[in-house]
């Protein structure tokens, strides 16, 4: 992509402005449409969030409350703590499924150029 990048510069020599040869354009823009893509991270960002775990000790703490959950000797308050537990373990999923995602795109984009 590098080759399809020019710079506008003014009169001492800063750059203000980007001309993009046209297929750089559409494959730019078409990213952009899509909401799913986790755009702005570096590919070792990406990598470090599609591989995330929830801390240890949150691990730790779902591990005992899905035990006791599967005795129904669960409180109220422990309850509320694992059902909180497990909405972040469905929220890190979705996370680490849109950097992976991204990750397959820009693979499959740098393939074809």
């Amino acid at each position: 992509m590098s080759d399809s990048v020019q710079y506008v510069t003014n009169a001492q020599g800063d750059k203000v402005g980007v001309l993009l040869d046209l297929e750089t354009y559409q494959q730019l823009t078409n990213l952009s449409i899509d909401s799913e893509l986790l755009i702005g991270l570096s590919q070792d960002e990406l990598q470090a969030l599609a591989e995330s775990s929830l801390f240890t000790k949150s691990q730790m703490q779902l591990q005992e409350l899905l035990i006791k959950n599967s005795e129904n000797n669960l409180s109220d308050e422990e309850t509320e703590i694992l059902d909180r537990l497990l909405m972040q373990v469905d929220q890190l999923n979705i996370i680490k499924t849109r950097a992976r995602y991204t990750l397959k795109t820009f693979q499959d984009k740098h393939k074809v150029a």
